[in-house]
């Protein structure tokens, strides 16, 4: 249940991993105003708008051991209404974020029977966002393909064995509370694993028993004549089998796999990044962060309402700004800050977010065609990245040069999400 490919990667910054993973147990774990197995089914939820089998395997588990409903792993039509309508801003957020209005933050806050709390809201959002940036995290530094056979041989792990890397650079950022929370939660997850293994294959056989005591009554029904014609033997009519590719199976090794068909976590799957210079100009305009910043605007509405997360997403922000970068700008032949500055820009450039102060002719003097090519794919599509991508661009910089641009990806695009949707939520208030 633990994030094992994302903290090797990240572990390459260890002041960076240490605050990112403040962050992510506060989010999961630590008390807020969603329930638990809430939480890990939103993060479900945001992961398979990328098709990102790595974070749903992950909050599938996570879901269980929260004492979720097995029930709900079948997919949105089975989950209550109250989390089944935050889907409209889960895809809106995921793809195009500037189409997020105060009508739909209204739609989910209006009174009545499955209405969120302005505080749920915020949480939610933040749960998104996090999980949306991650999957780009994920896909661009080669996780997703880690995690199964033939995966990028490229990025090996930099600790041996299934050691988490906040154990292998204790006393190199990470703090002995985080070293004692994962120790506590890796013994955790080895003793609750085969109890979770046992129980999914039961809800498994049991569904299948259910299944086929209904087709056998079903035939005996509809005859001996027609019984046979409606047959399942060539698997056409499988459909109708809620156990069929949607409840988390084991697989011959004995490990624990999601659903085959992420279909089911998700509604309008076609609806994707579109290039925001393309928009309907009647129906949104750019985002000027002189009008509405994180720092002036944002950090404090979502700290009054979701306490002291504010603190903690600030603390990473402010954390990938701070990373070391002298010898990327030094081969690109420019600063540090200008350097980062560019990639961050164009990355919230990508979502119709604008600085006043900046020219952004120096986006392409900074920034080589391959690099912005790997920074859109990773930050608007990331499940269209692949290996040769990764290989390709930056030849000559190092494997930790590389991560850290997968790092500015993550929170700039975070930031980008979060900037939408609290601004929509501020106008609501207003």
């Amino acid at each position: 249940g633990r994030l094992e490919a994302v903290t090797q990667q990240m572990g390459y910054h260890p002041q960076y991993l240490d605050s990112f993973l403040k962050t992510q147990h506060y989010l999961m774990h630590m008390d807020g105003p969603l329930p638990f197995d809430c939480r890990h089914y939103i993060a479900i939820m945001a992961a398979a708008r990328h098709q990102c089998r790595y974070l749903v395997n992950l909050h599938v588990l996570q879901f269980l051991r929260a004492g979720g409903d097995p029930q709900w792993l079948r997919g949105l039509d089975f989950i209550p209404p109250k989390l089944r309508n935050l889907n409209e801003i889960n895809k809106i957020l995921a793809h195009r974020p500037w189409l997020i209005t105060k009508e739909h933050i209204e739609k989910l806050l209006k009174i009545s029977e499955w209405s969120w709390s302005l505080a749920e809201l915020v949480h939610a959002v933040v749960l998104l966002a996090h999980c949306h940036a991650l999957t780009s995290f994920v896909f661009g530094c080669g996780c997703e393909q880690d995690e199964g056979p033939g995966g990028r041989g490229s990025l090996k792990p930099l600790s041996p064995g299934s050691q988490c890397f906040c154990e292998a650079t204790a006393g190199n950022g990470c703090s002995q509370e985080l070293l004692r929370i994962n120790r506590k939660r890796s013994l955790d997850s080895c003793m609750e694993l085969d109890s979770l293994r046992e129980r999914m294959q039961r809800i498994h056989m049991e569904t299948e028993g259910r299944e086929e005591m209904r087709l056998l009554q079903q035939d005996r029904e509809e005859g001996e004549g027609q019984g046979a014609e409606v047959g399942v033997q060539d698997g056409t009519e499988h459909h109708s089998d809620p156990s069929a590719g949607l409840f988390p199976l084991t697989d011959t090794d004995g490990e624990v796999t999601s659903a085959t068909n992420l279909a089911c976590y998700m509604q309008d799957p076609d609806f994707g990044y579109q290039d925001f210079a393309r928009r309907d100009e009647d129906q949104t305009q750019v985002f000027r962060v002189q009008d509405y910043s994180w720092e002036d605007h944002g950090f404090s509405l979502v700290n009054r309402l979701y306490s002291d997360i504010g603190h903690l997403l600030d603390e990473k922000f402010r954390m990938v700004d701070g990373l070391q970068s002298s010898a990327m700008a030094k081969r690109q032949g420019c600063e540090p800050s200008v350097f980062k500055r560019g990639i961050w820009n164009y990355i919230h450039c990508m979502f119709g977010i604008r600085y006043d102060d900046y020219d952004y002719a120096e986006v392409n003097q900074l920034l080589e065609r391959m690099l912005k090519v790997y920074i859109k794919t990773v930050t608007c599509y990331p499940e269209k990245t692949n290996s040769e991508m990764f290989d390709r661009f930056w030849k000559q910089f190092k494997h930790s040069e590389k991560v850290h641009v997968n790092l500015l990806i993550l929170e700039a695009r975070m930031q980008a999400e979060l900037l939408y949707a609290l601004q929509a939520i501020t106008q609501y208030m207003i």
